[in-house]
């Protein structure tokens, strides 16, 4: 392999390299913001009309294993709480892992997802994905608090 190949290659790898370094963490940030945008949102919705979430919980969603008021709670406990720990990227890997099961959860309770926004919970499942394989990024508390605890 010639000189001039083995220079433009070389050059490829450390441009994609510094590429690397500054668009994966946006992407973590990115994907850790998205979702806990949409799942908090959703849960201010809940209790903006609660009343409504109570009907949907008892004639609607079809939550397994749980009472209907439990569920209504819990659920809008989790779509409340959970966000916020991964927008701060705090316990990031288990709190977006929780927040994918909630994500299955909710499609499998909800028969009309399957008709529509399927692709928006498969599109959010796939963002938390990424965050719970990758970790939150060093735009997050978990990397001020590893770099603090190994110094």
């Amino acid at each position: 392999m010639s000189t001039a190949i083995k220079n433009t290659i070389a050059r490829y790898d450390s441009l994609i390299g510094k590429a690397q370094t500054l668009f994966v963490p946006l992407l973590l940030l990115f994907c850790r913001l998205w979702v806990a945008y949409v799942f908090f949102n959703s849960g201010l919705t809940k209790i903006a009309t609660w009343d409504s979430t109570l009907f949907l919980f008892e004639y609607e969603y079809q939550v397994p294993l749980l009472p209907w008021q439990l569920a209504a709670y819990l659920g809008t406990a989790a779509e409340l709480v959970l966000p916020i720990f991964v927008a701060l990227g705090l316990l990031t890997r288990p709190m977006s892992a929780i927040l994918f099961v909630f994500n299955i959860i909710a499609v499998v309770s909800y028969p009309l997802l399957w008709e529509r926004g399927f692709h928006d919970h498969q599109l959010w499942g796939l963002m938390m994905l990424v965050v719970i394989v990758w970790g939150a990024g060093p735009f997050s508390i978990d990397h001020l608090l590893k770099k603090r605890l190994t110094r």
